[in-house]
């Protein structure tokens, strides 16, 4: 039987909490998912269904995000890997698995550079490796909605930024993701003490990633139509990571985990247990995968 506990924890003298999901038969390390700026600790359903069978599931609350207490002021990398860190050393494990999606892809990416023995895999989607001057002031705009108390201008702003609307790209489940994702960020807009600032601070405390990283078994997932950054700028930067994995998920945008929710954390639960990749429901029928695409010259 699954175990729920939440744990509150300070690092810097801020104050957050993470919620695990302990699996007593599991078969691997923990899975700790780190998602968007504007998600908690209990966006992620899907990732318990499917990866609550083999492993402990990690969510949190991260300085500056859902009920934690705000960053201070200043770049917030550091800080926030180190309460990462510090959820792993309060599991008392050597390792966990990391499951980074959008901004928390880089968060994840941070901590495999910082601290790579404590990370046994990385995996990585809508990893926003390149962010265009054109998409920097899209969320400037946005940031001074949510400044203005337009809640209802916000969310649609960034609902429609964060999909890809064009009609001839197919998109499973296109409507009912912009519907969510629309209502998400409302909810966020109007609940989340910390969303003017984890915007502002989204533009201006962006994580590297030009450098490239070395140890850490890498699995970078795009969705085929994502218009936040195209799977040829995620392959690219995957190809930093000497040895990683590449793929594009058909029929998906940047909201691939909306998408196909089931697929993406089946896929999730084969890397983390070193399961074949290639036969993954995601994948089939159009499998677009590359293998082993990290180059030395990039690590």
């Amino acid at each position: 039987m699954v175990e729920e506990t939440i744990r509150s924890l300070s690092v810097g003298g801020v104050s957050y909490s993470y919620r695990l999901l302990r699996q007593p038969d599991g078969v691997t390390e923990p899975v700790m998912v780190l998602g968007g700026a504007l998600q908690g600790m209990f966006g992620w359903p899907q990732m318990e269904d499917q990866v609550g069978p083999v492993a402990d599931v990690v969510t949190a609350d991260l300085p500056g995000m859902g009920s934690a207490d705000p960053l201070p002021p200043g770049p917030s990398a550091n800080i926030v890997c180190a309460a990462i860190e510090r959820v792993i050393d309060d599991l008392g494990v050597p390792q966990v698995n990391l499951f980074g999606f959008s901004y928390g892809a880089g968060l994840a990416y941070g901590c495999a550079q910082r601290f790579p023995r404590r990370i046994a895999r990385l995996a990585l989607g809508g990893v926003p490796a390149h962010v265009t001057p054109a998409q920097l002031d899209l969320w400037r705009r946005a940031a001074d909605h949510l400044a203005r108390g337009d809640a209802e201008s916000f969310a649609t702003l960034v609902a429609e930024a964060l999909m890809c609307l064009d009609e001839r790209r197919h998109v499973t489940k296109r409507q009912l993701a912009y519907r969510y994702v629309r209502r998400s960020m409302l909810h966020a807009a109007r609940h989340s003490p910390h969303a003017v600032d984890s915007l502002r601070r989204a533009l201006v405390d962006r994580p590297d990633f030009s450098s490239g990283l070395t140890g850490v078994p890498t699995l970078v997932f795009s969705g085929e139509h994502d218009t936040v950054t195209s799977p040829a700028r995620q392959r690219d930067f995957a190809a930093r990571i000497l040895g990683s994995r590449f793929l594009t998920i058909p029929d998906t945008d940047h909201w691939v985990v909306l998408e196909r929710p089931q697929e993406v954390a089946d896929l999730a639960a084969r890397f983390f247990t070193d399961a074949p990749l290639n036969s993954a429901p995601c994948l089939i029928p159009a499998a677009r995968e590359e293998l082993a695409v990290g180059d030395p010259a990039y690590a």
